[in-house]
């Protein structure tokens, strides 16, 4: 039987490789095929990102399904290691994906259409020189539109972007925080709201309750303070806040009867 030259010789051709590794498990052409393969794996690792931290958890996955594959591999059957790697890596990362990779929950049909969709998108963008439209996918995978669409959108449970998260400012000048480009709610809206809510029951009260109402609730002032403004005592003032509050609430709840009452009507 004629020896084959040593797997670490450049003259090893991938075939004899292949060859060493299936029928006699030589570990050094292991070794050697696995190296030649790097090109094959970080380039499929590739089509998911190629954010340093997230990249070289993708090449480790790549790898194991290179493993996967180079076990399973029957060079006698004529067949291109490459055609049936593939498949093989790309149904590891595929795995790994739906299982650890996402940051926040997604139904597992939902996971499965957007591998599917993230595929199709490749293979169409190889083929059209452009990425393809929505339509143009569902018509391939053979999916609704608006399902297309749906999955496109899952992408966004892959990652969680911290709060801290520095962006680039408007202006050039110190980054900013992601929570610092975030709106937030104005917290007097909901006195706005308060306020409109109350007007058609204010109307109930003399104008020294009103005064005293708004002295209190919207100047924020104490009853002392209150009392020393309209020249008058703080028990009267504690007595005039308490009937006026008790009348807004009973001229609240009969307001809020007959609208019930009309809802019910109508």
């Amino acid at each position: 039987m004629a020896i084959l030259p040593t797997p670490r010789s450049e003259r090893a051709t991938t075939v004899e490789l292949h060859l060493r590794w299936a029928e006699g498990r030589d570990p050094a052409a292991h070794e050697e095929l696995v190296k030649r393969y790097q090109g094959l794996v970080r380039g499929l690792a590739s089509r998911h990102g190629t954010r340093h931290d997230a990249f070289d958890d993708h090449v480790q996955v790549a790898n194991v399904g290179l493993l996967n594959a180079l076990a399973r591999f029957e060079p006698g059957r004529g067949r291109p290691f490459r055609a049936f790697a593939v498949p093989t890596i790309a149904g590891e990362l595929r795995r790994h994906f739906r299982n650890t990779r996402w940051a926040l929950h997604v139904p597992r049909g939902l996971q499965e259409k957007f591998l599917l969709v993230e595929r199709v998108t490749d293979l169409l963008t190889a083929r059209l020189g452009r990425s393809p439209a929505p339509a143009e996918v569902a018509a391939h995978v053979g999916l609704p539109e608006e399902a297309v669409v749906e999955a496109i959108g899952a992408r966004n449970g892959y990652d969680a972007v911290s709060l801290d998260a520095p962006q680039p400012a408007p202006d050039g000048g110190r980054p900013l925080d992601l929570l610092d480009t975030i709106g937030r709610d104005e917290p007097r809206y909901d006195l706005v709201a308060y306020r409109q809510a109350i007007a058609g029951t204010m109307r109930a009260l003399s104008d020294r309750e009103r005064a005293i109402l708004r002295l209190r609730f919207f100047d924020d002032l104490t009853q002392a303070e209150i009392a020393e403004r309209l020249g008058i005592s703080q028990m009267q003032v504690s007595r005039l806040l308490r009937r006026a509050l008790t009348r807004l609430r009973l001229v609240a709840k009969r307001d809020d009867q007959v609208c019930q009452q009309q809802r019910l009507a109508s």
